[in-house]
């Protein structure tokens, strides 16, 4: 990373009530949250749930309804979403031009010189596994290639943030690690990383924080730890006894009984030691643990909220 990327804003993106109406439609309603320097922030919510409307807001693409975007800690300027790496969903390549050509063309457009441009297209081409096409047309490249090609042009120049839109989609296990390595870095170094996936393993690996979106409103926000939470606590419990007397004891919701395993949610303090203690005193207690929710629990529990 360059010089440049390490002087970056220390308050990162803030969306702040961001609405967009369609009519009598709201494809964003009040959306609000954050991406702070140097974390990745995972966009999720079903298909029209208004990720890639945020999205094209924030980066000046779509006429804002209601609300604010700022970027450190100021009203966000069009010199600032210049210097924004943007990745649209549907591919904005010119399939008739050869893929360096036109990557060194939007590079210089962002003002890097044509020789920083040359070095730096052909190092992400290189890493990305493109550096032999590099002279070949965009449309000779396979779907994937294209979205690697994408992603190339949202990373040339030194963005002080990064917004992709599915930056992920259509990529092979190989091009989804280096595109992964590449956000990392790009996050170490302190940009701001927002990205929409339907992915979730793959989120839930990378990112810090997450944005839950369903039908145009953040329904959660927040780092992993705080989602994780912030849900209902429950515990598995296995013992070398039947639990089904655990049926009607207060203070705990079974979710789920098979003989001698259960799924428990605790509704009053300290019922969790009082059927720790209880099952000890019928048997041997084989496992009491917090269940840690996936990201996909987190993600239908905030949708169905």
């Amino acid at each position: 990373m360059t010089e440049q990327q390490r002087r970056l804003p220390g308050t990162g993106i803030e969306v702040n009530g961001l609405t967009r109406r369609y009519g009598e439609v709201l494809a964003a309603d009040r959306v609000s949250f954050t991406v702070p320097p140097g974390t990745m922030t995972g966009f999720v919510g079903a298909n029209g749930a208004g990720k890639t409307t945020t999205m094209r807001m924030i980066v000046g693409v779509l006429a804002i309804s209601a609300g604010t975007v700022s970027f450190d800690g100021r009203p966000i300027t069009a010199a600032d979403r210049r210097r924004i790496g943007y990745m649209p969903e549907e591919r904005g390549l010119y399939p008739k031009q050869p893929i360096i050509d036109q990557l060194v063309y939007l590079a210089r457009i962002r003002g890097v010189s044509a020789q920083a441009a040359q070095q730096q297209a052909m190092g992400y081409l290189e890493r990305f596994g493109l550096a032999d096409r590099a002279k070949d047309k965009v449309e000779k490249l396979s779907l994937g290639n294209q979205q690697r090609v994408q992603v190339t042009a949202a990373l040339l120049g030194d963005p002080v943030a990064l917004i992709l839109d599915e930056p992920f989609s259509g990529l092979d296990p190989v091009a989804v690690d280096a595109m992964a390595e590449v956000l990392r870095r790009s996050s170490a170094a302190g940009v701001p990383v927002l990205f929409s996936s339907h992915q979730l393993d793959l989120v839930e690996k990378l990112c810090d924080r997450l944005v839950i979106l369903d039908h145009g409103r953040v329904v959660a926000h927040g780092s992993t730890e705080e989602l994780r939470g912030s849900g209902p606590r429950r515990h598995r419990l296995s013992a070398s006894v039947d639990l089904g007397w655990l049926r009607g004891v207060r203070g705990v919701d079974v979710v789920d009984l098979d003989g001698t395993s259960a799924v428990l949610q605790f509704t009053e303090p300290g019922a969790d030691q009082t059927v720790l203690a209880e099952t000890m005193r019928r048997g041997e207690v084989l496992e009491f643990a917090r269940i840690v929710p996936s990201l996909s629990e987190i993600y239908r529990e905030a949708a169905a909220s």
